[in-house]
């Protein structure tokens, strides 16, 4: 049998080369940071990590992960309810409780864990979820697993939420769920106005916050904070592998009988390993941090104020953004490709993103900015994103 299907994978792959969607992955060989060294020995400017505030190789984060391996152990080699519960787990959930002012945190091993078993403990058929049309792979799996009726309305549209929320009054329980920050595009739910309408139409709330957490907000509290709303969200999702740190992990939180509810129903928490007592450790250590100062966050925001202003004046197309995220429009997918490669050879270490990771005929170069970026970090980026805009005719 595995012939014949061997020859359909070798085929169905081949057409995806031709058609310019494979994807390659590059091998780092240094810590991760601002500056990066690649197997081939080419150290370049990363400009499409996750490593929002520059904490995936902070010093103080390393020593609480080296600590936490002297003192507790590798792996807790068991899931949560077992005996897999150690407390700097349940200090880690404290602490995120508090970050984000809710009133209890589950732990998963990752946040597409916390968003694919969030809802199927929850919501049954008799109850509904509205979701925005460019949400998370993770939330749209989650919901795939839940029984309750699907509703699904056009990215930030309001007036289509509203009208989902109408029909949705046929259903027992309402949840709408949005992603805090859209990762392609890089703009914000508009929560305030989400907010208002789930009171309107006697809805819940779920937020995920990957993107946002670390990063929007005056002091990186994520969308809840940006629109007043901290503590009035039902659920929210996050990850420890973002501006948190860029390990693994990631947390539901919220209100206490829904955590209460996912520690005692939530499939991957309760059939899946406790995170690494050192990834604890070191998550504790990072609330800690964003507590005692927003320097981080400061600069963030200045870094990515000064990059979109100088890449729109350079005359490339971006789509609006509150987040860390600078959305290079290309739309054609060879074209994203062959601009990651020249810049690659400029030093500056993007990737193409196109369908299906985005829809067809929107393919774009994605930038992510960090804290650890330095203006000469940004400048240099800049100017070799203008010489190969003008070399592929992207700019004049």
């Amino acid at each position: 049998m595995y012939n014949d299907y061997q020859q359909h994978l070798v085929r169905v792959l081949s057409e995806i080369r031709e058609a310019g969607l494979y994807k390659n992955e590059r091998v780092i060989v240094s810590p991760q940071g601002a500056e990066i060294t690649l197997d081939s020995g080419q150290k370049v400017l990363n400009f499409c990590a996750n490593n929002y505030l520059g904490l995936s190789a902070n010093a103080r984060l390393v020593e609480a992960a080296k600590k936490a391996l002297d003192t507790h152990g590798y792996g807790m080699s068991s899931v949560r309810f077992i005996c897999g519960t150690g407390d700097l787990h349940k200090e880690l959930e404290r602490k995120l409780a508090g970050f984000f002012g809710t009133e209890d945190t589950i732990l998963y091993a990752a946040c597409f864990d916390a968003n694919g078993g969030v809802f199927e403990p929850l919501l049954t058929e008799e109850d509904a979820i509205i979701s925005d049309s460019l949400n998370h792979a993770s939330i749209i799996d989650g919901v795939r697993l839940c029984k309750a009726q699907r509703y699904r309305y056009a990215n930030s549209d309001m007036n289509e939420l509203e009208e989902k929320l109408k029909e949705a009054q046929a259903q027992r329980f309402r949840l709408i769920v949005t992603d805090g920050v859209f990762s392609m595009d890089g703009n914000v739910a508009p929560l305030d106005k989400i907010h208002e309408l789930a009171a309107r139409y006697n809805a819940m709330i779920m937020v995920d916050e990957s993107h946002s957490a670390g990063v929007v907000g005056d002091t990186g509290r994520g969308v809840t904070e940006l629109y007043n709303l901290k503590g009035k969200i039902e659920i929210i999702t996050g990850t420890l592998g973002k501006a948190f740190g860029g390990a693994i992990g990631g947390f539901t939180t919220g209100k206490k009988e829904i955590i209460e509810m996912l520690r005692q129903r939530s499939r991957p928490y309760l059939f899946s390993n406790s995170i690494p007592p050192l990834v604890a450790a070191a998550g504790i250590r990072m609330i800690e941090m964003m507590t005692e100062t927003n320097e981080l966050q400061d600069k963030l925001h200045f870094n990515t104020g000064y990059f979109m202003e100088k890449m729109v004046k350079a005359g490339f197309d971006i789509k609006p953004t509150r987040s860390a995220i600078c959305a290079v429009m290309l739309y054609d997918a060879k074209l994203s490709q062959e601009m990651a490669a020249l810049l690659l050879e400029e030093g500056i270490y993007v990737t193409g993103f196109y369908y299906p990771v985005v829809p067809k005929g929107q393919a774009r170069i994605r930038v992510q900015l960090s804290a650890a970026h330095e203006k000469e970090h940004l400048d240099k980026a800049i100017a070799s994103f203008t010489k190969i805009g003008k070399q592929l005719n992207v700019i004049n």
